[in-house]
């Protein structure tokens, strides 16, 4: 083999080499959760379906609590917890509590503050407080404390029903409790971080690190659109 084509070969290769590592980076490691984008329908009306689940078996992190949302248009359930909703939509949300309860740190976060009304429906039932001290009844909270919006999750109640927690996410079938509201969106265009706000973090200094501090698992962003 002569000496350019063997240079040429060479050439070859390492391109193939540093366009593999290119790809990697790009796809892998700088590659975020998807934005899911919700089309307003009249009025400036948008529903979110979301949920709540034990664990996931998506990640490489198989025992982090994480939320889904749910595409609007495949009505496939994406890891993520990153959505965008026109400024000033009245936001109607659909939240599936597939998690066991853990007591709240502060009764606060058992309030329901900053949605329409201020309550929500937990299984069809409207309330305005949940009482994870008196009994197990708060899995997570979905709250953006720069509009003062604050849910809380409801959960399966029983013993046995969180010994039946779905082991399987996103989860399809399993004990869950389901959550409806409503909300304004804000009227300023703008990024407004949302988090759990019950300690999630199994393993971690006060179970507030790991899931509870990363995108895609119970914290994420409302992107506010023009």
């Amino acid at each position: 083999m002569s000496l350019p084509v063997r240079v040429g070969t060479l050439l070859v290769a390492f391109l193939a080499v540093v366009g593999f590592a290119i790809f990697v980076v790009v796809h892998w490691l700088l590659a975020g959760p998807r934005v899911i984008r919700p089309s307003a329908a009249p009025g400036n009306v948008v529903n979110l379906v979301m949920q709540e689940d034990p664990q996931n078996t998506v990640t490489n992190t198989p025992d982090w609590v994480s939320y889904f949302i749910q595409d609007p248009k495949t009505k496939k359930w994406v890891h993520t917890t990153l959505f965008q909703v026109p400024a000033g939509a009245t936001v109607n949300v659909t939240i599936y509590g597939y998690d066991g309860c853990t007591p709240p740190r502060n009764p606060f976060f058992g309030q329901v503050t900053g949605t329409i009304g201020n309550f929500e429906y937990v299984d069809g039932k409207r309330v305005s407080t949940l009482d994870g001290w008196y009994n197990c009844s708060i899995g997570h909270t979905f709250s953006i404390p720069s509009v003062g919006l604050n849910v809380p999750m409801g959960s399966p109640t029983t013993v046995a029903q969180n010994n039946a927690l779905c082991t399987v996410s996103p989860c399809t079938s399993g004990p869950h409790a389901t959550m409806k509201f409503s909300f304004k969106a804000p009227s300023t265009p703008g990024n407004y971080m949302w988090q759990c706000r019950i300690p999630c973090g199994g393993g971690f200094l006060d179970g507030f690190g790991g899931p509870m501090q990363k995108f895609g698992f119970m914290t994420g962003t409302m992107e506010v659109g023009s």
